[in-house]
């Protein structure tokens, strides 16, 4: 415990770190008022906020990009913030929409990759033998397939729609989890205290998940940092392909349709989204930096 105090107050101590902690939080608090908007939607059996058509609020600009200023906007046209798209939608409101999905696909595929590829890897890691064969075999076996045809068609069997897409990244990216996990009980089952466990007559249950996990879990913390924005990147570009979620503005979506406009002007949406996506991988990516060098023995060093 007075480790894991000392690592927390060592994460917090640095400026950078605050400010990727301060940064998710403000994408999982757009992400709740998402959630909160889309199912009020769906109770009311009326059309959500984000999806109203306003033929006459087209491709307006956002608040701050008129000539007018914040006040000046067509008649009859709420206040885009962000601007509106082709059908006079809120591109804010989308882009909030489009967090919500983000964050249902990295929780939900990791929620699959992770527990998949420890469990494997811990039987593999400590087993030896012919289970660790077959385990080494799986990974090299989904490794060896073209990872996004794989999601693609693991998507297109289930059907177009967010579980397609949860359980094609999920099921195709839990090698690197398993991998690193088995290495790292290969190391600790020959170590001391699992050696004073055997002979204490503990079950290789109890040795594994109550002796060993616990001193590889950081692979865990580090594992979900860093599948969270690969898992949000693939949807994106599954979604950008026409398959994945229907119907609901996915980042991957509004950039397929922005796309087509950027010659006549229209340069909002496009901007706003890439901005959204790359704000959320580079937070998610420099936190995983982080907490490699602070929980990885191996790598551990003197966070400043």
């Amino acid at each position: 415990m007075a480790e894991q105090s000392n690592i927390l107050r060592r994460l917090w101590r640095r400026w950078d770190t605050r400010l990727c902690l301060a940064v998710i939080v403000a994408y999982c608090c757009a992400a709740l008022y998402g959630e909160a908007m889309y199912h009020s939607a769906r109770l009311a059996d009326r059309t959500a906020a984000y999806n109203q058509v306003r033929e006459g609020c087209r491709y307006v600009p956002p608040a701050f990009a008129r000539a007018g200023g914040w006040r000046a906007r067509p008649e009859g046209c709420p206040l885009y913030l962000f601007g509106s798209d082709n059908l006079g939608r809120d591109v804010g409101l989308r882009l909030v929409q489009g967090a919500r999905i983000a964050f249902h696909v990295g929780i939900m595929t990791s929620l699959i990759a992770i527990p998949l590829g420890v469990l494997l890897g811990c039987l593999g890691g400590y087993f030896g033998g012919r289970t660790d064969s077959l385990v080494v075999w799986l990974c090299a076996t989904v490794a060896s397939m073209p990872g996004l045809l794989f999601i693609l068609a693991i998507a297109m069997v289930v059907g177009q729609g967010l579980l397609g897409v949860y359980l094609g990244i999920g099921l195709t990216t839990w090698v690197g989890v398993c991998r690193n996990v088995r290495a790292e009980v290969l190391k600790h089952r020959g170590r001391a205290y699992v050696q004073a466990a055997r002979v204490l007559g503990y079950g290789h249950g109890r040795i594994l998940f109550r002796h060993i996990l616990p001193n590889v879990g950081h692979i865990v913390l580090i594992a979900f940092s860093v599948r969270f924005p690969a898992s949000v990147a693939t949807e994106v570009f599954i979604s950008f392909l026409g398959i994945g979620v229907q119907g609901e503005p996915s980042w991957g979506v509004m950039i397929n349709n922005a796309r087509l406009r950027l010659w006549q002007g229209v340069w909002w949406e496009m901007t706003f989204v890439t901005a959204a996506i790359f704000a959320l991988v580079l937070a998610f990516n420099h936190l995983a930096d982080v907490l490699r060098d602070l929980l990885d023995p191996a790598l551990r060093t003197e966070a400043e």
